[in-house]
């Protein structure tokens, strides 16, 4: 059933208490689609003109209609109190212990998400509204002692695999909506609120990439689709001398393509350089389509030396 529906490939470990949520609501949707529309058609035969040349005022005298909508009532009631309800308290906000988790703040606004990590000390530096420019657009104060070392990114979303996350969201302007499908996470950023949202990664970017793999036609559009970036072959792709042209992990250019496909190939695998993105799934102004960023999901040692290779800019 989840192939059928082409839900997102799942790299978070409460992932599929979601996607069993959206099964059990597409398996309702799809009853209710077929039962009413063969009592549609029935009714539209069964009082057709011709057998019903005068009208009935008086209706139905039955309550089978009625039974049925309690019936789905009472469906609906169990999914809500027996899925829904056990889903959210035991899982979306059973929040970690801060001192288990890696803890991010990130803030909204249009059109950008700006990251905030705590540096060494583990403490966020203060953020001042004051503060902001367009160099600085957390306000964050360096000269606050717990600020001096901490990082910032803009779009960017670097995390480690297999760690608690617990992201704070704020906004600085108008309601935004925090999403990153692979993981399941959506949640809505409310200016003048910072609102937790928790999460753990089962799979590294790389990982997403080899289960994420498209069999692309040639020749592709020009230049090549900015999702379809990296190559992850088995083999090397090579001309008719045997020289090659593309071997795993390097970009598809123009180049490169138009080489393949004077050798004669037909199709590459390819997978996106990026598998893992930030979408704002509320329409956030004229400018809600370039609200988009990038997640990065890291193994603790690549982590931590990303976490060091930012330091070291500070310095």
């Amino acid at each position: 059933m989840k192939e059928f529906l082409s839900l997102p490939l799942d790299a978070s470990s409460n992932g599929f208490l979601v996607d069993e949520m959206i099964i059990l609501l597409h398996w309702l949707v799809a009853f209710l689609f077929v039962v009413w529309g063969v009592y549609f058609v029935y009714v539209l035969f069964r009082f057709r003109a011709s057998s019903n040349p005068k009208a009935d005022y008086v209706g139905v005298k039955t309550h089978a209609s009625s039974y049925l909508e309690i019936a789905v009532a009472l469906i609906e009631g169990v999914l809500l109190v027996g899925f829904a309800i056990p889903v959210w308290s035991g899982v979306v906000s059973a929040f970690p212990d801060e001192k288990d988790a890696v803890v991010v703040h990130v803030v909204g606004e249009q059109f950008a998400w700006n990251v905030h990590y705590p540096g060494a000390d583990g403490k966020f530096g203060r953020r001042d509204i004051a503060l902001i420019t367009a160099e600085n657009p957390l306000g964050l104060d360096r000269d606050d002692q717990d600020g001096k070392d901490d990082i910032t990114t803009i779009n960017q979303l670097s995390l480690p695999v297999d760690r608690d996350i617990l992201v704070y969201l704020t906004s600085k302007d108008v309601i935004h909506s925090f999403g990153i499908p692979l993981l399941r996470v959506k949640q809505d950023v409310i200016p003048g609120q910072r609102i937790p949202v928790w999460f753990r990664a089962t799979m590294t970017n790389d990982q997403v990439r080899e289960r994420l793999v498209h069999r692309v036609p040639l020749p592709i559009g020009s230049p090549p689709p900015p999702m379809l970036l990296t190559m992850l072959s088995a083999d090397n792709y090579v001309d008719a001398d045997g020289a090659v042209i593309l071997s795993k992990g390097d970009p598809i250019t123009e180049e490169a393509v138009a080489q393949l496909t004077a050798a004669g190939t037909n199709e590459i695998l390819a997978t996106a350089d990026t598998p893992m993105e930030i979408a704002c799934a509320q329409l956030c102004g004229l400018g809600h389509y370039r609200m988009r960023g990038t997640v990065t999901i890291l193994s603790p040692d690549a982590y931590q030396a990303w976490l060091d290779e930012e330091a070291s800019y500070l310095e």
